[in-house]
């Protein structure tokens, strides 16, 4: 399980990477979204995102006990979305041990007796 994950999350990481250097070579962020933002679809997928990334934000701010530290993990998801969501998911795999149990991994310190 632990591998499985470790594996989605450096695809995506690859996949985000490859699609974003791919994108910025073509045109410009800025340039772009002007293009886009008069697209309804493009303001309906863009909200679609970053509620998705204030719902992972929001496992990762119970899941942290440190306000300060849920605060910088709010700013790099929404900053960085997808990219920052995957480096958050590594970095709790990398503490994880499959037999602490998956609640573990879910809950972080809330689980059990804590680290």
């Amino acid at each position: 399980m632990k591998a499985f994950l470790t594996g989605i999350c450096l695809a995506v990481l690859a996949l985000m990477l490859l699609v974003t250097v791919t994108a910025s070579l073509h045109e410009d962020v800025v340039t772009a979204g002007r293009l886009l933002w008069p697209d309804p679809w493009f303001r309906a997928t863009l909200a679609d995102a970053y509620c998705g990334f204030l719902f992972f934000w929001l496992w990762v701010a119970w899941r942290e006990r440190s306000v300060g530290r849920g605060i910088l993990w709010f700013v790099l998801i929404m900053a960085l979305g997808n990219f920052a969501m995957a480096g958050y998911l590594l970095l709790q795999l990398r503490r994880w041990q499959p037999s602490e149990g998956i609640g573990r991994l879910l809950l972080g310190e809330r689980h059990g007796n804590g680290r």
